[in-house]
């Protein structure tokens, strides 16, 4: 176990937040590819039906995050952060490579769609267990005080993933034609992943264990916190729709605003880069400063731009506007995503962290999330608006904003403040 109050070592930190990019980089990355992968898997005459159909499939990966959360979640909290964290990346694997050597339909038929959805199940209950773990061990391994950090890891190596899955998509898009992109060049994206799955597994046996197995009964820990899961699902919530109409701007790009796929793909590594700046910044910022400062302001500037930031977009259909919008609302978003997972956890007991943090964001995922980008294409289709996602994106920022002013500080500077005499 890692000794209390001292830095984890950089090689352990490391491992975990490669690990949970990698299992990322695997979801998102069909997100990305969902014109072609709708294409191959689910033909028809109108593209925007394929592509409803695509995006369904990708939304029945969520089906199963909370099953994964709530069993994956609670062997975190029985037996160690660290065999949890393992299963996951195991079953990840077999997804992974199962999608990605998944023949077409033009092949086998009916069987593959079935395939397809079969190993997009496997995924969504491996990545439903990742994410409490995962961030039960960057907020106990190193000392309080870089807490913010160390917790904000876990949202920035999620947008690592988007950041090397909107390089592959990059390089894809400018390498091959159309043609190749969408009979085989994106499987190359997958089968990227899958390679890497054995070394992930080498380097996740040699983590230390974090759980303290003298906490309290799970029971007790979770009546007493149950304002925090309820404000936790409505942040969660909120935070999942826009992260995914975030992330959905490659294809809004192609589909909608008809740019060009190297552009949107460029969207994507924007996406990347804001995440990974933006999450870092805002969970050192918030060991400065506190977790509510930090959240409300980066979530309040986030809902005053998105509108703004959507109208300009639809009117110019530039490139480097739909890079700096991509950036732009992702740098806001990851500030205060990427400091409200460690938050939750952080106010969550060491008895329930692990199985409370996975059930709470599977279930946000899954509800929010699995439908976040077949309701934007949806809407835009039916009100004929391409402001429509914005709209929906507004809607869902005004709750979590309501939800963060609700839940309680957790960061150590401002209780010490909040207990000393002289504050």
């Amino acid at each position: 176990m890692t000794e209390r109050g001292a830095a984890p070592l950089k090689r352990h930190v490391a491992a975990v937040v490669a690990g949970n990019a990698l299992e990322f980089y695997d979801f998102l990355t069909y997100s990305f590819f969902a014109i072609y992968i709708g294409e191959a898997f689910f033909p028809a005459k109108d593209p925007v039906t394929s592509l409803l159909a695509s995006l369904a499939t990708f939304g029945a990966g969520f089906a199963t995050r909370p099953l994964g959360g709530v069993l994956l979640g609670i062997l975190g909290d029985r037996l160690g952060r660290k065999p949890a964290m393992y299963l996951s990346f195991t079953l990840m694997g077999l997804g992974m490579l199962g999608v990605t050597l998944t023949p077409s339909y033009a092949q086998i038929g009916l069987a593959a769609p079935v395939l397809l959805i079969t190993f997009r199940l496997v995924q969504g209950f491996a990545l439903g267990g990742e994410v409490g773990p995962t961030t039960a061990f960057l907020i106990e391994a190193p000392p309080a005080s870089r807490r913010g950090f160390y917790g904000s890891l876990q949202s920035a190596s999620q947008y690592l993933a988007t950041l090397v899955a909107g390089a592959v998509g990059t390089l894809l898009a400018a390498l091959l034609p159309r043609s190749d992109l969408a009979s085989w060049g994106w499987r190359v994206a997958f089968f990227a992943g899958a390679a890497i799955i054995p070394f992930g597994l080498m380097v996740r046996r040699s983590l230390p264990e974090t759980l303290d197995h003298a906490a309290a009964p799970p029971a007790r820990a979770l009546r007493e916190h149950w304002s925090t899961i309820v404000f936790g699902l409505m942040l969660m919530g909120g935070a999942t729709i826009a992260t995914y109409v975030i992330l959905s701007l490659t294809t809004y790009a192609q589909a909608t605003l008809h740019m060009p796929a190297q552009w949107s793909f460029g969207a994507t590594l924007a996406i990347g880069i804001g995440g990974v700046s933006g999450a870092p910044i805002g969970g050192h910022m918030s060991d400065r400063k506190g977790r509510k400062p930090v959240m409300l302001t980066s979530n309040g500037l986030l809902l005053a731009s998105t509108i703004p930031v959507y109208f300009a977009l639809s009117q110019w259909r530039s490139g480097p506007m739909l890079v700096f919008a991509a950036f732009y609302l992702t740098f806001l978003l990851a500030m205060n995503a990427g400091v409200g997972i460690m938050t939750l956890c952080e106010l969550l007991p060491p008895s329930v962290r692990s199985g409370a943090m996975s059930t709470i964001y599977a279930l946000a995922i899954a509800v929010f999330g699995g439908s976040a980008q077949f309701i934007a294409v949806w809407l835009t289709n039916r009100l004929h608006d391409p402001m429509a996602p914005a709209y929906y994106m507004s809607a869902a920022l005004a709750v979590s904003f309501i939800a963060i002013s609700a839940l309680h500080e957790s960061a150590p500077i401002r209780l010490a403040k909040a207990r000393s005499p002289h504050s």
